[in-house]
């Protein structure tokens, strides 16, 4: 048998592309988020790569041979547009998504009606055509990392097609507790869990999910998959070469232009409901309503870009964040202090640049699977800024002793703890900031991929 002997099977590749005016693909650069840190590691390595064709110009670029990087052949998978909405729209990003991060409106939603079990049919299909694309590239015996929540299905599919092949499943979300799994439809719930639990073995970033999965699968009757935690790190070098660049240098000289010397409290998110931009913001509300010393003295920057538009739950979570901004603003801004500056472009220049500078960074999700912002901002800050951390990120696990840590469900504690950051001494903002340095440092960009590759044995 032909083939390659590591593939990658996710719903976002390594690279896309946009149609310039006449029609034809062009490279538009890394699509971001996992895919662009998982593609340097693969550099060279002669793996490939299957995920989804995301538009048009990736389509045609898959037509015309285009679709490599950095030693990496691509593979598309290309479902009817109606089959990939159904299942990456309606169960991906509104069921698994939301339940992982426990933010189901359970009065009203999920609604498990026979709309939804069309779009679980659509996902079943998508996986389906993920197993028969991977079963196509891989060699005799190979290892295939399968990543997320939009392929639970594949690791048992593979089991069925490829009994040879090795497959790792790893979570890149937080993982249900059981009570929360238990608002699947029964028989949904057992499947995504054997589904997921047919390979090698399953990975996570935080004991605490690994945990959480396990208990999944003993309250579901399950088998569960062996286990293993390894959480991904920023690479330094990279990092830095980036904020070096002439485009973040400049970056970060408007950045100062802009708060002369005013303090700057920053967060970099998407704007989605887990991150928490809401609660950030009326502790900011609560902060100078407490502390009128640090009004017109701190600035908020908020690099914050949409994502999911075509949710109604983000688009009308956005208006609120951007009416929260606003109420900041009104309430508290005079002359030339605006207390808030909301950037909802996603303008990387930019959040870099802020990485550099910040006094406070502010990173308080409700629930995310690991949060690498909070890894980055330390190894490029050259301010000795400050982490407030969320204890419900998984980034938390590593990074507690040099973080204030954050319950990000209380406001008025949120605004105490951003007034504690901002009032640490000199001497103690040195101390944590190489502290949190020295913490990120201890695993290397490569760990996360090797801890993958071994447990694929």
């Amino acid at each position: 048998m032909t083939g390659v002997g590591l593939v990658v099977a996710s719903n976002r590749g390594p690279v896309s592309f946009v149609l310039d005016d006449d029609g034809r693909p062009v490279h538009s650069g890394s699509a971001g988020g996992l895919a662009a840190t998982l593609a340097p590691l693969l550099a060279g390595s002669g793996a490939t790569w299957v995920a989804c064709a995301m538009s048009e110009a990736d389509r045609a670029a898959a037509s015309l041979g285009l679709m490599a990087e950095d030693g990496l052949e691509l593979r598309t998978v290309q479902p009817d547009p109606e089959t990939y909405r159904m299942a990456y729209d309606v169960v991906s990003n509104s069921t698994l998504w939301f339940m992982h991060h426990h933010l189901f409106d359970l009065s009203r939603r999920p609604r498990f009606d026979r709309y939804w079990h069309q779009a679980w049919a659509a996902y079943r299909e998508l996986n389906s055509l993920f197993a028969e694309a991977v079963s196509e590239a891989a060699a005799e015996g190979a290892t295939v990392l399968v990543q997320d929540y939009h392929l639970y299905l594949l690791p048992a599919l593979l089991a069925e097609r490829r009994p040879d092949l090795r497959t790792v499943h790893f979570s890149h979300t937080p993982f249900a507790d059981p009570g929360i799994l238990r608002v699947l439809p029964a028989a949904v719930a057992k499947e995504l869990l054997a589904g997921m639990s047919a390979g090698r073995s399953c990975g996570f970033h935080t004991s605490r999910w690994e945990r959480a999965y396990r208990a999944c699968c003993a309250d579901t009757g399950v088998e569960p998959a062996r286990t293993f935690v390894s959480a991904l790190a920023p690479d330094p070098e990279l990092l830095h070469r980036r904020t070096s660049e002439p485009w973040c240098v400049e970056a970060r000289r408007r950045l100062d232009d802009m708060l002369g010397e005013r303090r700057l409290v920053l967060r970099v998110d998407r704007i989605e409901p887990s991150k928490n931009l809401l609660r950030g913001l009326w502790a900011l509300d609560e902060l100078f309503e407490a502390r009128p010393d640090l009004r017109g003295q701190v600035v908020m920057v908020a690099h914050a870009y949409n994502s999911r538009q075509s949710l109604a739950e983000y688009l009308a979570y956005g208006n609120e964040v951007e009416h929260a901004a606003a109420r900041v603003n009104e309430t508290w801004g005079a002359g030339d202090w605006q207390p808030v500056v909301l950037d909802v472009a996603d303008d990387t220049a930019s959040s870099l640049a802020a990485l550099t500078r910040y006094d406070v960074l502010l990173v308080n999700p409700l629930r995310d699977g690991l949060n690498l912002v909070a890894k980055e901002g330390p190894l490029v800050n050259s301010t000795d800024g400050v982490v407030a951390l969320s204890r419900e990120a998984g980034a938390y696990e590593e990074l507690r002793p040099a973080v204030v840590e954050l319950n990000p469900f209380d406001v008025s504690a949120t605004a105490v703890a951003l007034a504690v950051a901002l009032d640490l001494g000199p001497a103690e903002r040195a101390r944590r900031s190489e502290a949190l340095r020295e913490l990120v440092r201890q695993r290397k960009p490569g760990d996360w991929l090797s801890d993958l590759l071994a447990a694929a044995g």
